[in-house]
């Protein structure tokens, strides 16, 4: 299959070089389209586009999005693409089915390498901070798989600042490999980033890959008039953070309406405008899409190569200011460490 050029920037300090547009798969399978042909045809366009990198999850429909990507890729299309995927969130209701221990990372990535037909994982990575594992065996663990050609990078995802400066010391104590890339939240409407973990990352020369640049759908265009109809599967499973008529989500309207007066005018989609905005921060290295269906996908691809201006992004910064958040972040639900015995 034939791709057009797209311009590539490289991923940390790992010398490997992606696209601006990383494709997402988490609405592939159950969680979103179960239309397994479409989802193939969604990965085939992306890649046609320019797109070589591909994230995942094993969690994502319990496996089935690895296993649709696996199919889409099969027959040498796999040779030109930066696979990522992750490990960490629950399997099952098995309390070691989760986690970062040495124990589920050996078994995780069995499965992730089974599902995806692959003999490599290009970047494998911590869906979420685990407070339970010891973050040195973690990276010790990762380490053993890079040498022995499971996997190529470790990363991790929504790791606070001073859990990504731990776990680049726990490398540096162990002599092993580190974390190579960070996936954060980042959009118009959260910017807390900007404040910490972007600089973090900078100074570590990590990969950063933020996911939810539309804000989970908050900046796809829809209409936030103040209806309660919520179209996206996302809406429907998290009707209150995604109602435009909730009172706690008053700052996330106004902010809206405001970048859709933007957009319009500048004579651009608000999608083009916040994935434009995502991409054009230096420390960021690819932002992730997430389509559910072939229209989604043509309608963010095009936002490569929208440029935003001095004045524009003053005009952004005026709506939310750089470091703020409108849209914080809900909690994350993780698991407790179980307690010490007091010494003897």
């Amino acid at each position: 299959m034939s791709s057009r050029p797209m311009p590539l920037r490289q991923l940390g300090r790992t010398g490997v070089h992606v696209s601006p547009l990383c494709l997402g798969a988490m609405m592939f399978g159950a969680m979103g389209n179960t239309d397994i042909d479409e989802c193939a045809r969604i990965i085939h366009r992306a890649v046609e586009s320019g797109i070589n990198l591909i994230d995942t999850a094993d969690i994502y429909s319990r496996g089935g999005s690895e296993e649709i990507i696996g199919k889409a890729i099969a027959g040498g299309l796999r040779d030109d693409l930066v696979i990522a995927t992750k490990f960490s969130l629950p399997m099952s209701e098995h309390r070691n089915h989760a986690g970062s221990s040495r124990r589920w990372i050996f078994r995780s990535v069995e499965g992730s390498l089974r599902r995806l037909g692959t003999d490599w994982i290009d970047i494998y990575q911590a869906h979420r901070p685990d407070p339970t594992a010891d973050i040195e065996e973690t990276i010790e663990a990762l380490g053993d798989l890079v040498r022995a050609g499971k996997i190529l990078y470790a990363g991790h995802s929504t790791f606070a600042p001073h859990e990504i400066v731990e776990a680049q010391w726990a490398a540096e104590r162990r002599r092993t490999i580190r974390f190579a890339t960070e996936q954060p939240r980042y959009s118009l409407l959260s910017r807390a980033i900007e404040s910490d973990v972007l600089p973090i990352c900078a100074k570590y020369q990590l990969g950063v890959m933020p996911w939810s640049p539309l804000a989970g759908g908050w900046l796809s265009g829809r209409d936030v008039s103040g209806s309660t109809e919520l179209r996206s599967p996302r809406g429907r499973t998290m009707p209150t953070r995604f109602d435009p008529a909730a009172p706690e989500n008053a700052a996330t309207v106004t902010a809206v309406r405001a970048f859709q007066e933007l957009s319009a005018e500048l004579g651009i989609s608000l999608i083009h405008l916040a994935l434009a905005f995502v991409m054009s921060n230096p420390t960021v290295t690819s932002a992730i899409i997430g389509p559910r269906t072939m229209e989604h996908l043509e309608s963010q691809i095009g936002a490569v190569g929208v440029e935003l201006g001095p004045e524009v992004r003053a005009r952004i910064d005026e709506i939310v200011p750089p470091g703020a958040d409108v849209m914080p972040l809900p909690p994350i639900t993780r698991a407790k460490p179980t307690p010490l015995p007091p010494p003897a």
